[in-house]
């Protein structure tokens, strides 16, 4: 630090106290740290008592207090101090507590995850078959959804499934689409109370990894025919079936508004 003749100047005292040249021209043009001197070019010169109200001021900031009740603080003197910072104080004390419930809640949800079994591989190829697409799917879900609720839902829920869950999710799965490719065989149309019930139980598998409203399932409909992979997936079952699948899941959306 250098010290001119006249005192400090306002890059002195930016690296003495770790604040912006910025802070402190505001702090001047706000009437709350005003050099008590200027060079006749103009330029702003602190003395050591200008310093020190200087670490006052960043005291009380750290406390939490506006800059206009820095002001009174320090410039009323009728004003009580103490109690002022005793009111802080009780702030500060809930604002810590709070901070702890948050670090309880986050604690907790890294538990749930430490306790969650992530399949490998290998272990999605056995569940799901050999051309399971799972890291793929994974990677473009995280890609589009990745800042939805919907996404962070689904994460939370997925830690705490075991290897059997994925199981019963798998063996669910299939029988609902047997049972979807048996009404497009039958003639089941789209809209009837039977293809509405089967849109239910479709919405409700997927309410198993995150809510899902009825927008929202037709959202997944219209992904079933207009990405290949899901289409070729459905019509592997039966001949139709995505396009299907998509017309029952739109026709009770449509008679639910």
């Amino acid at each position: 630090m250098s010290e001119t003749e006249h005192g400090y100047t306002v890059g002195d005292v930016a690296r003495l106290v770790g604040v912006s040249v910025r802070t402190l021209h505001h702090y001047d043009h706000v009437g709350l740290v005003v050099p008590s001197e200027r060079t006749p070019t103009g330029y702003r010169v602190y003395d050591a008592g200008d310093v020190e109200r200087l670490h006052q001021v960043l005291t009380y900031r750290e406390l939490g207090f506006s800059l206009e009740q820095i002001a009174t603080l320090l410039d009323d003197p009728s004003v009580d101090a103490w109690a002022h910072l005793r009111d802080q104080r009780e702030l500060l004390t809930d604002r810590i507590d709070r901070l702890h419930r948050m670090v309880a809640a986050v604690e907790d949800m890294m538990n749930a995850k430490k306790k969650g079994i992530q399949l490998t591989a290998e272990e999605q190829a056995e569940i799901f078959g050999q051309d399971w697409l799972g890291e793929e799917y994974a990677a473009e879900a995280e890609d589009r959804w990745g800042d939805t609720d919907a996404w962070r839902q689904s994460q939370e829920r997925t830690a705490r499934f075991s290897k059997d869950d994925w199981r019963a999710v798998k063996a669910d799965t299939d029988a609902l689409e047997a049972r979807l490719a048996e009404a497009l065989r039958g003639g089941v149309a789209p809209g009837s109370p039977e293809a509405n019930a089967l849109a239910e139980e479709h919405r409700a598998s997927i309410n198993r990894f995150y809510d899902c409203g009825h927008e929202m399932q037709v959202n997944l409909a219209e992904m079933y025919i207009a990405d290949p992979r899901f289409t070729a997936h459905y019509d592997e079952r039966a001949d139709g079936l995505a396009q299907y699948v998509h017309d029952v899941i739109v026709a009770n959306a449509e008679q639910r508004r």
